[in-house]
């Protein structure tokens, strides 16, 4: 088989393992009106269990990373969708709050796996100038599985099984074969045999020299700061959108209907910014056009009311902010010192710093809207967000001429 055909086809294949997991992932949340009255949650309990898994990059994700530079992404993708698959048949059976939420941090803990195995996969099989579009492949394939979970998950698989505890069960059963079938696959076509001796060490030495090598990046640590904004933009108006549209007066089958523009415009900007960038070989330059396209878009939001202007709004933010997603994920394997050897420890920086920024994303809408009774705080930190993303691009585009 041509080798390139057979790269995107091992791509689209562990592109499965990330639509899986965000099917898996978001199943709690479009069940959780139902788990609240079967199991007896308060407010609070259900609060930590929906940001149990973005809370658990922030101490794990650095860590993760390293470890899948060393084992590789066919090894890594496959003991990462066992994790996820054993958690969430272990919630179908959890009689409670604390062995649910056990359950949910494990979730996340495999789930770190899938986040970083598959830039390491992308850097394994392609060199850095072609890593755009196979990233925006799988990047799709992990909104798919968010959008099949509310689609088809919730109102049609669950009932027809017979509620979230089958679901659960059902859907974890499928993960762990899909988890056989990738390492066959995996350990067939030899994917972790770029992984030398050397690369595979745990020795504190090999470690303590990857880090160093990650965390004093200049060029990297300016993407980390975009993988923050972008994090806390992604989850500060995903969140509050349909929130903000019932203020307006929108019914809230209509608000969500509208949110899902924002939706589809991520994958539209996943899907073609990157490809676009890696052509014209600019993709720094793109970052900086995607946070210009963020500020603009919120701005659009706030003032658009009702009307055209806010669905054009909501259409430009959710491109730019789509965009940023598989470009921080590629730039780092062309940064010197990160590579391909380092993909995995350097994604892993980014979620780890990243994820902060998306948990104060919701917080601060919140926030201010409780303090001014007004969503306009909130908007305009979201659109200082995307200001910050323009700065770094321009920092980034000039450090490389």
């Amino acid at each position: 088989m041509d080798p390139r055909r057979r790269a995107y086809g091992l791509v689209l294949v562990g592109t499965l393992a990330y639509l899986l997991l965000t099917f898996v992932w978001f199943s709690l949340p479009a069940y959780l009106t139902t788990i609240i009255e079967d199991v007896g949650l308060t407010g609070t309990e259900a609060g930590l269990l929906v940001g149990a898994v973005p809370l658990t990059y922030i101490p794990l994700a650095l860590l993760s990373g390293l470890a899948v530079d060393r084992l590789g992404p066919g090894r890594s993708l496959a003991v990462g969708v066992a994790i996820y698959g054993t958690a969430q048949i272990g919630r179908s059976v959890a009689p409670g709050f604390p062995s649910l939420f056990a359950f949910t941090v494990l979730l996340g803990v495999g789930a770190t796996a899938i986040t970083f195995g598959l830039p390491k996969l992308v850097s394994v099989l392609f060199p850095p100038a072609e890593a755009g579009l196979p990233s925006s492949l799988y990047l799709v394939g992990s909104s798919l599985g968010s959008v099949l979970v509310f689609a088809v998950g919730r109102p049609v698989i669950g009932p027809a099984l017979g509620g979230w505890r089958p679901l659960f069960f059902w859907s974890g059963v499928v993960a762990l074969a899909y988890a056989a079938v990738w390492a066959a696959i995996a350990w067939r076509v030899a994917v972790d045999a770029a992984v030398t001796e050397t690369d595979a060490s745990f020795s504190l030495a090999s470690v303590r020299s990857d880090l160093e090598l990650v965390l004093s990046n200049r060029q990297l640590q300016l993407v980390v700061v975009v993988g923050t904004m972008y994090l806390l933009l992604n989850h500060g108006l995903q969140g509050w959108l349909p929130t903000l549209l019932e203020s307006r007066g929108l019914s809230p089958n209509r608000a969500g209907q509208t949110t899902s523009l924002f939706v589809a415009a991520l994958a539209v900007g996943i899907f073609t910014v990157p490809p676009l960038a890696d052509r014209v070989a600019a993709r720094r330059g793109a970052v900086a056009v995607c946070g210009c396209c963020i500020s603009v878009g919120v701005v659009g939001v706030v003032v658009g009311g009702l009307g055209a202007l806010l669905v054009a709004g909501i259409v430009v933010t959710g491109i730019g902010a789509g965009g940023l997603s598989p470009l921080i994920r590629a730039i780092p394997t062309e940064l010197e010192g990160i590579g391909t050897e380092r993909t995995g420890a350097a994604v892993g920086f980014i979620f780890a710093v990243g994820e902060i920024g998306g948990f104060l994303g919701p917080v601060a809408v919140g926030t201010l809207r409780d303090l001014t009774a007004s969503f306009l705080p909130g908007l305009a930190v979201l659109a200082a967000a995307g200001l910050v993303v323009v700065g770094a691009g321009e920092t980034l585009r000039r450090a490389t001429g």
